[in-house]
């Protein structure tokens, strides 16, 4: 490492004056759009710390500006409800996993959601709780690690994994659904801006007295935003890249978190097997699509200029 990556990029009035413009936009910006959240202040708070306090910390902000990018763009979906451009699916998306994954129960043909909200228990509630707290810290903990061990490989899987998303969101618009919880307690009838529920994970809640899942989802971008299931997603792209990468045991580690997960999603009723399949079927497609961009000379002109940066 010469003594230009050492430095990294450097503090001056343009760039501290840049930072200060970007922070205010983004404040800004997130008060119209979906009003003023004490989250936004941490955020830009974080930002700011990390990028004033050290080289080092400054290019590990810089790096992961990457997903801060997703989640900015993840929240502002709130001012956009899919449901406003196309037709929510919600009694359809419901028999047809019924038809193709139904199980028959007493006489009555259950989905697969409705079969373990009757025969789930406290062990599979807690596990599955434990799996599903697991769906961003293991990707952001593996992009941690990737960032100060491999900056190309830590670059590729923090893009491939916001390319992911982007595929996700656009299905998200194209096909809005409703997860099987909403069934439960709402039937087929559409009911906009309709909160969100922890589902099954309110078991995971209720066994350590806390509240965890419920506040995560009560600050859900978009309750009818179930196809696909990005929480499957992500998994898949962590296993990809820690096999790539030849990370040995860790990757059975993340093996178990990844069937975890996609066992949660239907356990917890959050989602259908076909959203969970299409989750797996989106993350295939962003990773495909991402090594056929990596082909490309100008693009990879990109991706070591970011990389020089960081």
């Amino acid at each position: 490492m010469n003594h230009a990556d050492n430095e990294g990029v450097k503090i001056t009035v343009r760039s501290a004056i840049i930072v200060f413009v970007i922070s205010l936009t983004y404040l800004l910006l997130s008060y119209v759009l979906v009003g003023y959240k004490p989250d936004q202040l941490v955020l830009v708070f974080i930002f700011n710390s990390l990028f004033f306090i050290s080289s080092i910390t400054r290019k590990f902000i810089i790096g992961f500006s990457i997903f801060i990018v997703y989640w900015i763009i993840f929240d502002y979906m709130k001012a956009f409800p899919n449901y406003n451009y196309n037709s929510v699916h919600i009694s359809d998306l419901y028999n047809l996993e019924k038809q193709i994954f139904g199980i028959h129960l007493n006489g009555t043909l259950l989905t697969p959601n409705e079969y373990w909200r009757l025969n789930g228990t406290t062990f599979l509630s807690v596990m599955g709780g434990i799996f599903y707290l697991c769906w961003i810290p293991v990707p952001l903990g593996f992009a941690a690690w990737l960032f100060f061990k491999n900056k190309r490989q830590f670059l590729y899987f923090s893009l491939t994994f916001v390319l992911v998303n982007l595929i996700g969101f656009v299905i998200y618009y194209l096909y809005p659904a409703a997860p099987p919880w909403y069934v439960s307690y709402h039937g087929f009838v559409f009911h906009a801006a309709t909160p969100g529920n922890s589902a099954g994970l309110a078991k995971f809640d209720q066994f350590f007295h806390a509240a965890i899942f419920k506040s995560l989802y009560a600050k859900g971008s978009n309750v009818f935003a179930a196809m696909p299931s990005l929480h499957s997603s992500y998994p898949v792209i962590v296993l990809y890249y820690g096999i790539k990468n030849r990370l040995g045991w860790v990757n059975i580690f993340f093996g178990i978190v990844m069937l975890g997960i996609w066992f949660t999603a239907i356990y917890a009723s959050h989602h259908y097997i076909l959203d969970v399949l299409a989750g797996i079927i989106c993350a295939i497609t962003g990773i495909f699509s991402f090594n056929l961009l990596c082909q490309n000379k100008s693009f990879q002109k990109l991706i070591s200029a970011f990389e020089s940066v960081i």
